[in-house]
């Protein structure tokens, strides 16, 4: 049954979206995957779509699906480039990963219009400015 599944929390591991640089054309954004843990994480999974109204039409970008064998303590992997255009779109990383033999896994949901300049902080680990979720 349901009931006797462990319950599995996802602790100290974050997705954020940092800034890479500015030019002319624009800026250059990335999502990290931030091991804030201890230990490392392996057999990571990561699904990635971006949904919602854009100009009165509803809008899906395509699901991308990312696998990283092992990502070490206190560490980070770029997840993806991310375009500014989907900014204003719900953009969801499904997160499936392994500590030992237990499996974990969480969503993380940035809001439309959440990563702009206002809510900018310093990225643990990364050290560049983005937004992020733990």
């Amino acid at each position: 049954m349901i009931k006797d599944l462990p319950e599995n929390k996802v602790t100290d591991i974050a997705i954020g979206v940092a800034l890479e640089s500015e030019n002319a054309e624009g800026k250059i954004w990335y999502v990290y995957l931030i091991n804030l843990k201890n230990e490392p994480i392996e057999n990571i999974l990561i699904t990635s779509k971006g949904y919602g109204e854009k100009d009165g039409e509803q809008v899906k970008t395509s699901t991308l699906r990312h696998m990283f064998p092992k990502l070490d303590a206190a560490s980070y992997v770029i997840i993806e480039p991310i375009d500014e255009q989907t900014f204003g779109l719900t953009n969801e990383y499904w997160l499936s990963y392994y500590t030992g033999s237990d499996i974990y896994d969480k969503k993380f949901i940035f809001l439309p219009e959440s990563i702009v300049d206002m809510n900018l902080i310093k990225l643990p680990v990364v050290n560049k400015p983005g937004v992020m979720i733990k």
